[in-house]
């Protein structure tokens, strides 16, 4: 006796073992280089003198899209003493895109948002507080060896009045590896 075969179950059956079968091959192989892009840094600081602390903890990560062009976000920490008139917490985030148009040339924006508690102690003033949102839009340019920069930066959003830095130019440092 003789069977007949369904060739369209045949047929279905071929096409469902390839289709699974390189599915699962391809799977298995591709490995997400996702991590091969992300690079963590940022920047420690302290500085002390006479009736005058200042120190910051700044970690940051960046996505290099290419080797011209990264994104990334950063937090920041930071503590501020002037004995006998005030101190000051700051903390925040950021965000910055870095485009590197040759090797050694790095360009950044960044745009920072901080939190700023301070509290006087200066005579007639003690205990009075002063909390607020200081917003920073930076653009900069340095030089990059390796992992590092060397630069100065513009703060263009600078306010005299409500001012967390000196200056609006800054110089900075920045390392990621």
């Amino acid at each position: 006796m003789r069977r007949r075969v369904n060739l369209r179950a045949c047929w279905y059956t071929a096409f469902m073992g390839v289709f699974f079968g390189l599915t699962i091959h391809a799977q298995e192989s591709k490995k997400s280089d996702f991590w091969d892009h992300v690079h963590f840094g940022g920047g420690l600081g302290a500085s002390f003198g006479n009736r005058y602390t200042d120190v910051s903890v700044a970690p940051a990560a960046i996505y290099s899209f290419n080797d011209y062009v990264a994104m990334g976000i950063g937090l920041q920490g930071g503590y501020v003493r002037v004995k006998d008139e005030y101190n000051s917490w700051l903390y925040g985030g950021s965000l910055i895109t870095l485009f590197n148009p040759v090797e050694m040339v790095q360009i950044s924006a960044e745009l920072e948002q901080l939190r700023v508690n301070s509290e006087f102690e200066y005579p007639g003033l003690e205990g009075i507080k002063d909390n607020f949102w200081n917003t920073a839009l930076f653009v900069g340019a340095g030089m990059r060896t390796s992992n590092v920069t060397f630069g100065i930066r513009y703060n263009l959003l600078h306010d005299n009045d409500r001012r967390i830095y000196n200056s609006a130019f800054m110089p900075f440092v920045r390392v990621f590896f």
